[in-house]
């Protein structure tokens, strides 16, 4: 079974390619402000350098937080939308062992339908400047 793990709660993304419990491939980069406009593509490349296409995937990880508001919203954004185009379980999981705890629960048939950021505290949003 082909998952994808996606993290994006910090300036350093990450991505990885897991077949059931065993890493394929993982990749991290300095993604900060470029999140929006790296993601994509690092997971296209990913697929291609470990021999394998998007419809392949069969499950998706996401890391569920706490942290940034922007690079959770854009991470599990992107997760919710392969998983529901794909039409592939999603699970977000928190914690240290988030990847080998989301990839026990899709192997065991699990699924979240839609994976929510927990951000760790309150979102503060401000009204708009004139």
């Amino acid at each position: 079974m082909l998952l994808l793990t996606i993290r994006t709660d910090k300036p350093e993304a990450e991505i990885g390619l897991y077949n059931d419990n065993t890493q394929i491939t993982y990749v991290a980069w300095e993604a900060h402000r470029a999140l929006a406009e790296t993601l994509h593509q690092k997971i296209a490349d990913t697929l291609v350098s470990a021999g394998s296409e998007l419809k392949g995937i069969q499950g998706i990880v996401a890391y569920q937080g706490p942290g940034s508001f922007t690079g959770l919203r854009i991470g599990l954004t992107v997760a919710n939308a392969l998983a529901d185009s794909l039409a592939v379980p999603i699970v977000a999981q928190q914690g240290e062992q988030w990847i080998r705890d989301g990839v026990t629960r899709i192997i065991a048939g699990e699924t979240d339908n839609l994976a929510l950021p927990e951000y760790g505290a309150p979102v503060h949003i401000t009204a708009p400047k004139k």
